[in-house]
């Protein structure tokens, strides 16, 4: 049967044990889409909200790679593993001595702008291959330091050895990283543990784990009632100012040309709908102070 030229964004609570490719393949089977992407991976062990694009809304996942998200995250103190998750192996284990007080004077010192080094078991890819491959090889590479802001890190509950975080932060964050730094600080190392769920994503750009819907459930799912579970492309990018087009200006834009408009400011990027309401896609002022077409949806 040949896939179907779908277009929208679903919000799925992607299951542990699967990869985020492996959630999207099974989606975009259900769905019978032609075309389909992420909006950003999570690993295997963690669940939660994986935003998914079909169709036109690929042209537009970009906007939430770049979007903050918020994590919960499961911490065993006082064992590191080679992978800073319950998949890696027992490197070490320390005794635990400290308590409530001592972990939430070390927490603050993890927020606001900081320096991360990416591990190694992650898809950052050096010569075209994925960090985690050299990894798996024994192979230890030297990696540069990124800039990550952390924006808030509150500590929800501790048990023993076993704190339960919430982690709000801006792209480019690796929270297995983030634990053992903590647990560095805390002088007993830690790791990402699952005794619940080690890691999930609570919330992506504006997109919120209360709306997204499982897999299974998403299977059960009558064909009609699944699409009703899509979301339409502009949802990526509301954050952007909105401009609506007369009949001549959203012609013009939609055929290339850059179009002027009042109050427009250089270097803004505009979502953009014609004079019935249609979303057309996204633009950004040039130079010339013009609304220049940067990603349209197919006519």
């Amino acid at each position: 049967m040949a896939r179907r030229k779908i277009d929208g964004v679903l919000l799925l609570d992607k299951p542990a044990g699967m990869s985020s490719n492996q959630a999207l393949q099974k989606s975009r089977w259900l769905f019978n889409a032609e075309k389909a992407g992420h909006t950003g991976t999570l690993d295997p062990f963690a669940t939660g909200l994986l935003p998914l694009c079909f169709g036109e809304a690929t042209k537009f996942s970009q906007f939430l790679l770049n979007a903050d998200k918020t994590y919960w995250a499961e911490i065993e103190l006082g064992v590191r593993t080679s992978t800073g998750d319950p998949e890696g192996e027992i490197l070490e284990t320390r005794p635990v001595t400290v308590g409530r007080a001592e972990i939430e004077r070390v927490l603050p010192l993890f927020t606001g702008d900081l320096l991360q080094i990416p591990p190694m078991h992650s898809a950052l890819k050096r010569d075209g291959r994925p960090l985690y491959e050299y990894a798996r090889q024994g192979i230890e590479l030297d990696r540069e330091a990124r800039r990550v802001v952390v924006y808030s890190l509150d500590l929800l509950s501790l048990d023993a050895t076993r704190l339960i975080i919430r982690v709000h932060c801006g792209k480019g964050l690796y929270v297995r990283t983030l634990t053992e730094d903590i647990g560095a600080a805390l002088a007993c190392g830690a790791h990402l543990t699952a005794l619940l769920t080690a890691l999930r994503r609570e919330q992506s750009g504006s997109f919120d784990i209360a709306d997204a819907i499982g897999l299974d459930e998403l299977a059960a799912l009558a064909p009609e009632d699944r699409d009703r579970q899509l979301e339409p492309a502009d949802c990526l990018v509301e954050s952007l100012p909105r401009l609506d087009l007369d009949i001549e200006a959203a012609w013009q834009l939609s055929h290339g040309q850059a179009i002027w408009h009042p109050g427009l400011s250089v270097g803004e990027q505009l979502r953009v709908y014609d004079a019935t309401g249609r979303f057309l896609g996204v633009a950004e002022v040039d130079q010339e102070g013009k609304a220049a077409p940067r990603r349209l949806l197919a006519n």
